[in-house]
């Protein structure tokens, strides 16, 4: 008698944790770096996030879509932490009163 196959798990839940934790990673370093020290910074927190989504991805083990959630894991974060960064651009061109 053979055991019923379990239902795969979701790897689209993978993704959205890596957007948070680029979402997560750009306000705490925006929040904590000085302005000349962040972009060099978010690069570093950038390419960690790359791995990250490597490691999320392989976690899950299924073959179908792996390039698409890579790259939308990737390019969300991307997105993520730019629009992050501009903010902080945006407001540190604002004078402090």
């Amino acid at each position: 008698m053979t055991e019923p196959a379990l239902a795969p798990r979701n790897a689209y839940h993978g993704v959205f944790a890596v957007w948070g934790v680029a979402l997560v990673a750009a306000v705490v370093l925006g929040i904590v770096l000085p302005e000349a020290d962040r972009v060099p910074w978010l690069l570093v927190a950038f390419g960690i996030i790359v791995l990250l989504s490597f490691a999320v991805q392989l976690f899950y083990a299924q073959v179908e879509g792996f390039i698409v959630r890579l790259s939308a894991s990737v390019v969300g974060a991307l997105v993520v932490m730019g629009l992050i960064s501009v903010g902080f651009g945006i407001a540190a061109l604002i004078p402090a009163f």
